[in-house]
């Protein structure tokens, strides 16, 4: 199948999360793209209605360029838990949403992370703490046309939590092979890993 070329020039990055938008615009910066995110652009985020990694990621890309009136590309990523079905899956987000009784509106990645955790340890100390992160890409036109690319990266869940860099759910995931979480890594060894690399990676392969 023939891929559309994203041409270099301005690049909608239908994110309002600070930390994925530095990750991309650096995994983007060879390419002669410049990004611009959609929280710069006062652009709204739009419902996440899908149930799919797929679906909300077309769900923002086209919003985006849409209301830009640029190319747009939108990541929905989650952590899937072999054991709890995918979950929190495509709800990855929400399990760190916080209630108004737990001081919301916000979200607290460790309370997130603590929820995991917990249902883990309701299996019992030799339940399998096998997961993996997969990263959604989605890359759309104000014409409609759209691409989509997956990637995913294998590993298990440790706790307590270790390390400050990275974000989300870094800090319990060990990819597998390593001893170390996503959030102790250096940022750089990390990219090169990630699920969000491994998606990219074939979305540049089809469309540079």
């Amino acid at each position: 199948m023939t891929h559309r070329k994203l041409q270099p020039g301005k690049l909608v990055i239908a994110s309002h999360n600070a930390g994925k938008v530095r990750e991309i615009r650096t995994l983007l910066a060879p390419f002669g793209i410049e990004p611009v995110s959609a929280g710069e652009l006062g652009l709204p985020e739009p419902e996440e209605t899908g149930t799919t990694f797929a679906e909300n990621a077309l769900l923002k890309a086209h919003a985006s360029a849409q209301g830009s009136g640029l190319p747009a590309l939108a990541d929905d990523s989650g952590l899937c838990v072999a054991v709890l079905g995918g979950a929190p899956g495509v709800y990855t987000a929400d399990w760190a949403e916080k209630q108004p009784f737990e001081g919301g509106p916000g979200r607290d990645w460790y309370m997130a992370m603590g929820k995991v955790e917990g249902k883990l340890a309701e299996l019992g100390p030799d339940t399998d703490r096998s997961a993996y992160f997969i990263c959604t890409l989605a890359l759309a036109w104000p014409d409609g046309h759209e691409e989509l690319f997956e990637g995913r990266v294998q590993g298990s869940l440790t706790w307590p939590p270790r390390g400050t860099l990275g974000f989300g759910y870094d800090p319990v995931f060990v990819p597998t092979d390593r001893t170390q979480t996503f959030a102790e890594l250096d940022p750089a060894e990390k990219h090169a890993m990630s699920h969000r690399a491994d998606a990219f990676r074939k979305l540049v392969e089809a469309v540079f």
